[in-house]
C-alpha cells in the first residue's frame, strides 16, 4: 500500500508540473472592473454631456439677444462634435496616456490598443473606454464655456479654429499637469473636478478673448437685455443636475466620496443662489432671476475643485463666499475695468474657479480626500494651491492671446459691424427665430 501511495503522489506531481504552466499561460487575471462603478460612471458621463447640450446651450442662449440665440447654441453644439473627435484622435492619449511631467504618450492615438477589459491606472474599476468618454465630456464643456465671453460678435469660422487651438495648447496640457500625472498633480495641487483645468482656464481664456476681440457695438448704451431668461433658468437646472455627474463622477466610482461631493455641490449651489439674490435685494430692492441663477452657477463652479476634499457642510460656506465674491466680480470689477465679458464667464467661472481652488486648500479634510488643509493645520497646502492657480493663469492667458493673434491672421475674429447689428443667426447660419 505504501508503494501505491508513493506512485500516486509521484504521478500527481508530474501532472502538476506538466499541466499547470499551460493553464497559467491561458488564465486571464481576475478583472478589477466593478459593475456598480461602471453603471454609475455611465450615468455620470451622460450627466456631464447634458451640461453642454442642452444645459449650457440653453443657459447661454437665454441670456443673449433674440438675433443671436441660434448662433450661441451652435457654438455649444460645435464644441461637442469637434472636441469629441479631437479627444479620441489625440486628446485622450496626450492627457492620460502616461505620466510624463508635461504630456502623455501617443500610445492611445485613435484609441489604439484599447480593449474591452483594459483600464486606465487612474480608474481601475471601470473600463478604459468609459474613463475616456467621461474625461471627454470635461474637455467639451471647457471649450464651450469660453464662447460665452465673446457671445454676439465672434465669427463662427474663427471660433472653430480658436477652439481647436485652445483645446490642443491650453486644455490638454493643463488637464495632464493636474490629473494625468503631470507636475502640478505631483506637486500636490488639489483639484477634484476642474477648478483650475475647467473653470479658471475657461474664465481667464474668455476674458482675454473678450478684450482682444473688443466690446459689442452699443455696449454701455444700447439695450443688451437677455432675450428669454426662462431658457436660462431651464439651462441652469440642467447644469445643476449635470454637476452631480461632474463632481460626483470625479470620485470615479459608486462610493461614499461621490455622495459627499454631490451633497457639497448641491449645498453650494443653494447658498450661492441665496447669497446673490440677497445682495440684490439689499442693494436694488429686488432679487432678479438672472442674479439667482448666476449665484447658483457661481456656487457650483466654486465648489468644484474642493467637492471631493471637504465635508458636505463646507459647501454652504463655499457657496456663500462664491455668491458674494462672484457678484462683486460681475458688477464692480467688471465696471472698473470696462471689459465686455458678454455672459460673465470670467466673473462667474474664472473667479469661482480661482477662489474654489484656494478654498480647497483651506477646508480639505484628511479623512475625506486624503489631504489636509489650512484648518487642519497644514498651511502649506494653501501655498500649493496658489502655485496651481498662478501656473494656470499664466499659461492660459499667454497661450490664449497668442492663439487669437494667429487665428486672426487667417480669418477675422469678429463679424462686421453690419452683420453684428443684423444678428449672427442670419449672417453666420442663415437662420433666425420667428
Amino acid at each position: 500500500m505504501g508503494a501505491i501511495r508513493r506512485f500516486a503522489a509521484c504521478a500527481a506531481a508530474m501532472a502538476a508540473t506538466s499541466v499547470t504552466p499551460a493553464l497559467a499561460q491561458s488564465t486571464v487575471p481576475a478583472s478589477t472592473i466593478s459593475a456598480a462603478d461602471t453603471a454609475w460612471m455611465i450615468v455620470a458621463t451622460a450627466f456631464v454631456l447634458m451640461m453642454t447640450i442642452p444645459g449650457l446651450a440653453l443657459f447661454y442662449s437665454g441670456m443673449v439677444r433674440k438675433k443671436n440665440v441660434l448662433a450661441t447654441m451652435a457654438q455649444s453644439l460645435a464644441a461637442v462634435a469637434l472636441i469629441s473627435v479631437l479627444w479620441v484622435a489625440f486628446g485622450y492619449t496626450l492627457t492620460f496616456g502616461g505620466s510624463g511631467k508635461f504630456l502623455g504618450t501617443l500610445d492611445r492615438v485613435f484609441l489604439m490598443g484599447m480593449t474591452l477589459d483594459s483600464v486606465n491606472p487612474a480608474a481601475k474599476t471601470i473600463p478604459e473606454a468609459l474613463f475616456m468618454l467621461y474625461q471627454m465630456t470635461f474637455a467639451v464643456i471647457t471649450v464651450a464655456l469660453v464662447a460665452g465671453a465673446v457671445a454676439d460678435r465672434m465669427k463662427f469660422s474663427a471660433y472653430l479654429l480658436f477652439s481647436i487651438g485652445w483645446f490642443m495648447f491650453v486644455y490638454i496640457p493643463l488637464a495632464h499637469w493636474v490629473w494625468g500625472g503631470g507636475f502640478l498633480g505631483n506637486a500636490g495641487v488639489l483639484d477634484f473636478a476642474g477648478g483650475t483645468v475647467v473653470h479658471l482656464s475657461a474664465g481667464s481664456g474668455g476674458l482675454v478673448a473678450a478684450m482682444v476681440i473688443g466690446k459689442r457695438h452699443g455696449y454701455g448704451n444700447d439695450n443688451l437685455a437677455p432675450f428669454d431668461l426662462s431658457l436660462a433658468v431651464i439651462g441652469t437646472g440642467l447644469l445643476w443636475v449635470g454637476w452631480f455627474g461632474f463632481n460626483g463622477g470625479s470620485a470615479l466610482g459608486a462610493n461614499a466620496r461621490a455622495v459627499f461631493a454631490i451633497t457639497a455641490t448641491h449645498l453650494a449651489a443653494c447658498a450661492g443662489a441665496l447669497t446673490w439674490g440677497a445682495i440684490e435685494w439689499l442693494t436694488r430692492r429686488k432679487p432678479s432671476v438672472l442674479g439667482m441663477i448666476s449665484g447658483a452657477v457661481a456656487g457650483l463652479g466654486t465648489i468644484t475643485p474642493a467637492s471631493g476634499f471637504v465635508a458636505p457642510w463646507h459647501g454652504l460656506i463655499i457657496g456663500v463666499i462664491a455668491g458674494g465674491v462672484c457678484y462683486w466680480a460681475c458688477t464692480s470689477l467688471k465696471h472698473r475695468f470696462h471689459y465686455d465679458d458678454s455672459l460673465d464667464v470670467f466673473g462667474v467661472h474664472g473667479i469661482g474657479g480661482l477662489i474654489g481652488t484656494l478654498l480647497a486648500g483651506v477646508f480639505a479634510v484628511q479623512s475625506i480626500g486624503g489631504a489636509s488643509g489650512l484648518l487642519e493645520g497644514n498651511p502649506q497646502q494653501l501655498l500649493i494651491q496658489f502655485y496651481g492657480v498662478a501656473v494656470t493663469l499664466l499659461w492660459t492667458i499667454a497661450v490664449t492671446f497668442v492663439l487669437l493673434k494667429i487665428v486672426g491672421g487667417f480669418v477675422p475674429l469678429r463679424v462686421t459691424r453690419d452683420h453684428e447689428l443684423e444678428g449672427l443667426d442670419l449672417t453666420q447660419h442663415g437662420e433666425a427665430l420667428q
